[in-house]
């Protein structure tokens, strides 16, 4: 990102009084922190994966979505998402009855996808009910974006 793209962001954060900023830096302010704090709480994994059979693409990025299983419906919904943000693919995985599932694919992709589905129970610990976006892109900026847009259309779900 430019300098202009932050000093924009910056702006915004400060005119929505999410952020105050002084000399030494930028510092949250009580609402600011309020909302991180329900970020943290829906999303509270974000981590790197690694490439495997499932998630191989050059730099793979997982969002864990607590509780959201009820609200995808295909996956494609995500899927879009992510790709609009930059990804260039996504996996909408779903924690249900003990296993983790992909519509349309396997109800259980610890059969099917091993190494991708140890790794993911592992770095996230997903519980019934959650959700696990994969995003893959060319450059991890990207993959970061593709999950959190994805993650974020559950939340106006």
């Amino acid at each position: 990102m430019g300098d202009g793209a932050i000093r924009t962001i910056i702006g915004h954060l400060r005119d929505s009084d999410l952020i105050t900023c002084a000399k030494p830096g930028c510092t949250l302010t009580a609402k600011g922190a309020k909302i991180w704090t329900q970020f943290e709480t829906l999303y509270p994994q974000r981590v790197e994966i690694e490439r495997t059979e499932l998630t191989n693409a050059a730099f793979n990025f997982a969002f864990l979505v607590k509780a959201s299983a009820g609200k995808v419906q295909s996956g494609i919904e995500q899927r879009d998402a992510a790709i609009v943000a930059g990804a260039k693919r996504a996996t909408v995985i779903v924690a249900k009855n003990g296993k983790l599932g992909i519509e349309s694919v396997s109800d259980d992709i610890g059969k099917d996808f091993p190494k991708a589905t140890s790794l993911i129970l592992k770095n996230l610990k997903p519980v019934d009910g959650d959700v696990i976006i994969v995003a893959g892109a060319d450059t991890l900026l990207r993959a970061m974006q593709g999950a959190f847009a994805a993650g974020w259309s559950l939340a106006d779900a």
